[in-house]
C-alpha cells in the first residue's frame, strides 16, 4: 500500500516499482520542495547488507556534495520498519535510455565523459569510489548553465566504497567478492580484488566506447565471458568497431581502458 507521508514529505504518486522496492514522487509539506523517495520492501529492509548498501548511497552522496551527483535530503526508517531514502527529484532520462535511441557523436560523448569525470573527481577527493558506474546510473537533466544545456547526475552510490570508513568497507566489501556490473567492471573488480579510483575511470572508458559505437568494449554469451575479456583481452579501438575518431580520442579511451601490468 502506498504510504501517505514519509517524514515531512507527502507522497504524490508512484514513479516505479521492482523486486527491491518502489520509488515515489513526493513534496515537502512545509516548503513544497519536490523529491523522490525510494522505499525498500519489508523483506529487503530486514537484510542488513542490503540496508547497509542502501544507506551507503546517502552517506556517500552527502559527503561529496557536487552538482553532478544526485542530492540526498534524508534517509531512515518508516514506522513500519521499511528503509527509505529521500533525494532530489530529477526530470530527464538516463544515459542508457538516450543511448538506446542513437549513437552519440564523439564530441558529445567526450563532453558527457568530462562531466562524469568531474563528478568522480569530487568523489575520489573524498576517498569514495563509485564501483558501479554505468549508463543506467548516469542521469541527464536540463541545465541552462551548462554549455550543452544538460547536466549529468551520478546515481546509485549504494555499492560505493568509502575508503576512509573501515566499518562500511568491512561490511559492504569483502576480498574475493565481485561487486559491480560486468559490462563496465575493471579487471581488478572482475578478479574480486581491492580497487581504487582507477576502477571508475575504467568504467568511464567503457561508457565512452558504448556511446560512440553503440556497444561496450567487451561482449559475450554470459557474464563469465565478459569478466574474462576485461581481465585478459586488449580493448578494441573505436576504429575496429567502425567509428572513426581523432587519434587523440583513441589514445584517451585506450588510456582509460589500460589494464594493470602483472
Amino acid at each position: 500500500m502506498q504510504p501517505a507521508t514519509i517524514g515531512q514529505y507527502r507522497i504524490t504518486r508512484l514513479l516505479g516499482a521492482g523486486g527491491m522496492g518502489a520509488v515515489y514522487a513526493a513534496e515537502h509539506m512545509l516548503i513544497g520542495r519536490p523529491a523522490a523517495i525510494k522505499i525498500l520492501l519489508p523483506d529487503v529492509s530486514e537484510r542488513q547488507q542490503m540496508v547497509q548498501r542502501f544507506f551507503n548511497e546517502a552517506r556517500a552522496a552527502t559527503a561529496i556534495r557536487h552538482p553532478g551527483i544526485v542530492e540526498i535530503y534524508d534517509f531512515g526508517w518508516t514506522p513500519d520498519g521499511e528503509a527509505y531514502l529521500v533525494m532530489e527529484f530529477l526530470e530527464g532520462e538516463t544515459l542508457a535510455a538516450r543511448g538506446a535511441r542513437a549513437r552519440f557523436a564523439w564530441p558529445t560523448a567526450l563532453a558527457i565523459g568530462r562531466q562524469i569525470a568531474g563528478a568522480l573527481a569530487a568523489a575520489h577527493t573524498k576517498s569514495i569510489v563509485h564501483r558501479d558506474l554505468k549508463p543506467e546510473n548516469v542521469f541527464l537533466v536540463r541545465d541552462p548553465e551548462v554549455p550543452s544545456g544538460e547536466r549529468i547526475k551520478l546515481l546509485d552510490f549504494g555499492v560505493a566504497k568509502l575508503a576512509a570508513d573501515p566499518i562500511s568497507s568491512a561490511s559492504v566489501t569483502r576480498t574475493g567478492a565481485v561487486i559491480g556490473t560486468p559490462t563496465y567492471m575493471s579487471p581488478e573488480q572482475c578478479r574480486g580484488v581491492s580497487v581504487d579510483h582507477r576502477a571508475d575511470l575504467y568504467a568511464v572508458g567503457c561508457i565512452l566506447v558504448e556511446l560512440c559505437t553503440g556497444r561496450p568494449p567487451f561482449v559475450g554469451e554470459g557474464a563469465g565471458d565478459v569478466l574474462t575479456a576485461h581481465v585478459h583481452l586488449p580493448p578494441p579501438s573505436l576504429g575496429s568497431l567502425g567509428v572513426n575518431v581523432p587519434a587523440g580520442v583513441e589514445r584517451l579511451i585506450a588510456r582509460l581502458l589500460t589494464k594493470p601490468v602483472a
